[in-house]
């Protein structure tokens, strides 16, 4: 394996890691939005913010990571994509910043009415924001992104039958994969029945994703034959440890067996990353750059790799010690299963 090559497959990895967390942080803001009125909703939104509130930031640093590595190594792809792709991942970009700033006022602004708003504009941006990033891989997918100067389409390469199918599965899978989250987080806390609300919702999300997961394959062999035969051809393997990981975490939640019901759901989500790394495999914008002719100078790409080592091992055990102390429960107060202490009348006191 070259250096160019190592590189593509740390940018694929980063893809694998911001699909099984941030993806799932997604997830969450939809469940948030879609929770009911403020008594209704009120236990399943403390859940959910309790889940996100010590890792959302940190979900989001591999897109960060996934962009500037991108820009650094891979230049002559880095500027078609952001080019011709300009729109939707302007609007992701926006419903990321509009979705961290709404839910950092909801939990601070004093007013019910403020923070109700905060978490309808946090929901919004939870959805607007994978349905754009599914919608630029599609574009990419298709080749729709010219390799060069030109730029492709700025409409007709995003807003196409496969890019919204595939947009529209990423909004599902980030359903499914937060509501799996979510019944392992409710048991954790001893909360049997946001356990059941959210298995509910993993089954409809599931169903969702399997509907538009075949929708997509249809689409992308009528609009891009080349790249269907190059999915069901070469990541066959994939796709099927894929959706067997992904059933396998539906069995486990309709059985009540939350132990590794997690590591399932991301294994699933990974295989299917996997797959579409190996179909486009080796090109950067399919058919038209490879990963050897849009890679950067070699002593750039080496330097990547020896500071991909270095943060390696300096950030990972940082993260593996956050997970780590959000499921032991030592971040943040857990209001999902506390009870309010009951308030004592004037009368107890003088007593």
């Amino acid at each position: 394996m070259n250096a160019a090559t190592a590189v593509a497959t740390v940018l694929l990895l980063a893809v694998t890691l911001y699909a099984c967390s941030g993806l799932a942080d997604f997830g969450a803001g939809l469940w948030d939005l879609t929770a009911g009125g403020r008594e209704r909703g009120r236990r399943p939104r403390a859940l959910i913010d309790m889940a996100v509130a010590p890792v959302w930031e940190v979900n989001h640093v591999w897109l960060i990571f996934l962009l500037i590595l991108c820009w650094t190594a891979f230049g002559e792809a880095f500027a078609p994509i952001m080019t011709t792709l300009f729109v939707p991942l302007a609007l992701a970009a926006g419903g990321i910043v509009l979705r961290g700033a709404s839910f950092a006022m909801r939990r601070d602004a004093a007013r019910v009415r403020a923070r109700h708003l905060a978490g309808w504009l946090f929901g919004v941006g939870s959805v607007l924001t994978p349905f754009c990033l599914g919608a630029a891989l599609g574009g990419i997918m298709t080749g729709r992104v010219p390799a060069g100067n030109t730029a492709g389409n700025e409409l007709s390469s995003w807003l196409n039958a496969t890019s919204i199918a595939i947009g529209l599965l990423a909004v599902a899978m980030g359903a499914f994969v937060a509501a799996v989250y979510l019944i392992a987080e409710a048991r954790r806390r001893g909360a049997p029945d946001l356990e059941r609300y959210f298995r509910v919702r993993a089954t409809a999300a599931g169903c969702a994703g399997l509907v538009l997961g075949v929708g997509t394959l249809v689409a992308l062999r009528v609009d891009q034959r080349q790249m269907f035969d190059r999915l069901v051809g070469r990541s066959w393997v994939l796709l099927v440890l894929g959706v067997l990981a992904l059933a396998a975490t539906f069995l486990l939640a309709a059985l009540g067996v939350v132990r590794r019901l997690r590591l399932v759901a991301a294994t699933g989500v990974a295989a299917l990353v996997w797959s579409w790394g190996v179909a486009q495999y080796p090109y950067l914008l399919p058919f038209t750059l490879t990963i050897e002719a849009g890679a950067g100078a070699a002593v750039t790409l080496r330097w990547v790799l020896v500071w991909f080592g270095v943060a390696l091992l300096l950030v990972a055990p940082a993260l593996v010690l956050l997970y780590v102390l959000d499921q032991r429960g030592e971040l943040v107060e857990d209001p999902v299963t506390e009870r309010p202490a009951p308030v004592r009348s004037a009368a107890t006191y003088q007593r």
